[in-house]
């Protein structure tokens, strides 16, 4: 048996959630999660949008992005299936939708879509964020208008990041990916704004969507909006930037998965692909490969969520729109990226889904419910929806210690 902690979308945001529940997942004697579903309700009551919700590395503390509210909450567990508010909510910025906890539990990093903040705060020794500083803002590396001075690592590797996903991409979908003498353009199904064109740089705002501690105190973040794989470190409790990957125009960087291999696996969004980054021989992060997640996507899908199998040997990619999961087989010395399948999700609008030894539980934003499907063990590829059961609006699951 698993249990696992929900956040969802409240009223405000178009859902039905009125705070953070909770799910059990597979028999009471068993160690699989593959067993039937039961929800246990709500275990801390959250009206603004609990969308994303994180666990202390060590206190039985969680911390929830308030995303209609703006603010990241603690919340101190009282019992089994109870949670209080550890002190009040600390503002991190417009539509928070993402919080990531350090591994030494001194800090944690808010993610802000609406105006593309990337916020650090300050963990006490009861868990409780204080002290928000900003990273430094983002500029759009396609609008000559965007930055009088390039930005580290900004641009210098886009001939060979293209070079390096027209190899990955195969004879199938190499025609896919553009030649690239500059700003890379001309990607399917994304409306295309010249470069040089005025007032481009206002109309591609900053989508910060998720932060990921990636090693070595190295912290990774990606801007949805200007297509960039952000890193940075901890300096004098300060966030400082240190290099950006740009990827494709239009592509919308959404989240990343850190490898065993050394690897920092990135799905977008927007173009529906995964992408790998790696540093080289240098310390500087490049991109090495990228893939479509695989034939079936339609016109108008959106990637959501990137999960990897046990073994690290597939990755699991949900798309909206379509309602389908992606598997992609990790190949190689993981920098090299082969899709799979495409199979049925089994829930409208699989946001978010997370491997659970031999099970893959997807929460279905728009059907309210969460759906387990098994996983094949010699081809990766997900079964049809083995158990089922509703669940408000739910946004994230967050497997509870």
């Amino acid at each position: 048996m698993a249990r696992f902690w929900l956040g969802g979308y409240a009223a405000g945001a178009g859902g039905i959630a009125s705070g953070i529940s909770t799910l059990v997942a597979g028999d009471v004697d068993s160690e699989s999660a593959g067993g039937p579903l039961s929800f246990g309700g709500e275990v801390a009551a959250a009206s603004r949008s609990p969308s994303w919700i994180s666990a202390h590395p060590t206190l039985d503390v969680v911390y929830a992005a308030l995303e209609g509210a703006g603010s990241v909450q603690a919340y101190r567990r009282t019992g089994e299936s109870s949670f209080a508010p550890l002190g009040t909510a600390v503002e991190a910025g417009e539509s928070v939708c993402h919080v990531a906890v350090a591994p030494n539990g001194l800090s944690l990093i808010a993610s802000c879509w609406s105006d593309g903040r990337v916020v650090r705060m300050s963990l006490d020794a009861a868990g409780r964020p204080s002290s928000p500083t900003l990273g430094a803002p983002a500029a759009d590396p396609y609008a000559l208008n965007a930055s009088p001075e390039p930005q580290p690592d900004s641009g210098a590797d886009l001939a060979q990041a293209t070079r390096a996903l027209r190899a990955a991409a195969g004879s199938e979908f190499s025609h896919l990916i553009p030649d690239h003498d500059g700003p890379i353009d001309n990607v399917p199904g994304v409306e295309q704004v010249p470069a040089d064109a005025p007032g481009v740089a206002a109309s591609r705002p900053s989508r910060t969507h998720q932060a990921a501690f990636v090693r070595d105190g190295l912290i990774a973040t990606t801007d949805m909006g200007l297509d960039l794989v952000r890193f940075w470190r901890m300096v004098d409790s300060q966030l400082q930037f240190v290099q950006q990957v740009v990827l494709p125009l239009g592509s919308g960087p959404r989240h990343m998965v850190w490898h065993p291999s050394g690897h920092l696996y990135v799905v977008a969004e927007l173009s529906c692909e995964i992408f790998a980054l790696a540093p080289d021989i240098t310390g500087k992060w490049r991109l090495v490969a990228g893939s479509q997640l695989g034939a079936g996507i339609l016109p108008g899908d959106t990637a959501a969520e990137l999960a990897p199998s046990r073994d690290g040997e597939f990755l699991y990619a949900g798309v909206r729109g379509s309602n389908t999961l992606a598997t992609i087989r990790v190949r190689g010395a993981g920098d090299a990226l082969a899709p799979v399948a495409v199979v049925e999700a089994g829930v409208n609008w699989p946001r978010h889904h997370v491997v659970v030894r031999d099970t893959l539980l997807v929460a279905g934003q728009f059907s309210n419910d969460i759906a387990s499907l098994t996983l094949d063990t010699r081809t990766g590829v997900p079964s049809a929806v083995r158990h089922r059961v509703e669940a408000p609006s739910p946004t994230c699951l967050l497997a509870a210690r």
